[in-house]
């Protein structure tokens, strides 16, 4: 039996810039988003048996088509015309529904993982082409390292990763529905970040100005709904956090921190409150 363990990271959004709506139901996006270096591990199985498998110890992962890793795998067999089943198993560290394209890295993750088991020599551009048929952050989790994302998020710009620091992720003991954030979006209040002063913050390595320019269209919605984001955030910043943001519809906050010390101080008083509490480094690296 072949079988191929391969990673799958979080991603956050250093800016998310909502554009406008578009004629197909999406909004029209324009973010930078950089890998970390919390991920899923999944392991690929052969199977002679015609079927998709997914196994997970997780509660919340569904083992079916709602489940962005066996849409995956759904598409690969049918595209390729694969005969063989496939088994994977999914060992689960990035929080479910927390902003983190966690489902979308796994899915992801499947598509590398079957392209090499299967010996379909796809490049990652191609993969990356089949991976926005799966969902908006597939593409970017197809090639990972860190990117400016437009249109739904499916065409791609890399950029260089940002300067190494850490990461603290704390994310509350909810879950949030991307389409729900989408749909109570109003564009006359959208905050729009300075993404052209983000990307030339990442080009001169100039850490503070990274921090400086965090922001994201989405995250004002998030906090009406949800005041426990709110928290968070004033938590990381009263703890010296040099750059706090929600990544993606949230509800996960992060916050960017250049020396170790400080990031678990920001562990540490997140803790007491926050259920769900990581400290990670940028990765930034193509896959």
């Amino acid at each position: 039996m072949r079988t191929i363990s391969v990673k799958a990271p979080a991603k956050i959004n250093l800016t998310l810039d909502v554009l406008g709506k578009r004629s197909d139901g999406y909004h029209e996006v324009e973010m930078i988003m950089t890998t970390v270096d919390l991920a899923d591990r999944l392991e690929l199985t052969v199977l002679e048996s015609d079927e998709i498998r997914i196994q997970s110890e997780h509660a919340y992962v569904p083992n079916d088509h709602r489940n962005l890793a066996y849409r995956a795998a759904e598409l690969l067999r049918e595209r390729f015309n694969i005969q063989q089943g496939i088994e994977i198993v999914l060992d689960k560290q990035i929080p479910v529904a927390a902003g983190l394209a966690g489902g979308s890295s796994d899915a992801a993750a499947t598509l590398r993982g079957m392209n090499e088991l299967f010996s379909l020599n796809l490049s990652l551009e191609e993969l990356a082409e089949l991976g926005a048929e799966i969902g908006s952050d597939v593409s970017f989790c197809v090639i990972g390292g860190t990117a400016i994302a437009r249109g739904r998020g499916e065409r791609l710009e890399m950029i260089p990763a940002p300067p190494p620091c850490y990461v603290v992720l704390g994310k509350p003991k909810i879950g949030v529905s991307t389409a729900d954030v989408y749909r109570a979006v109003r564009m006359d209040e959208v905050h729009h970040p300075n993404t052209e002063a983000m990307v030339e913050a990442i080009h001169q390595k100039d850490f503070h100005g990274i921090c400086e320019n965090l922001g994201n269209s989405l995250e004002s919605v998030t906090l009406k709904l949800h005041p426990e984001v709110k928290q968070i955030k004033e938590t990381m910043r009263h703890c010296g956090a040099e750059g706090v943001l929600m990544s993606g519809s949230g509800p996960t906050v992060f916050a960017l921190i250049e020396h170790e010390q400080k990031a678990h101080r920001i562990y540490n008083g997140l803790k007491g409150f926050c259920p769900e509490v990581f400290v990670v480094r940028i990765l930034g690296k193509r896959h």
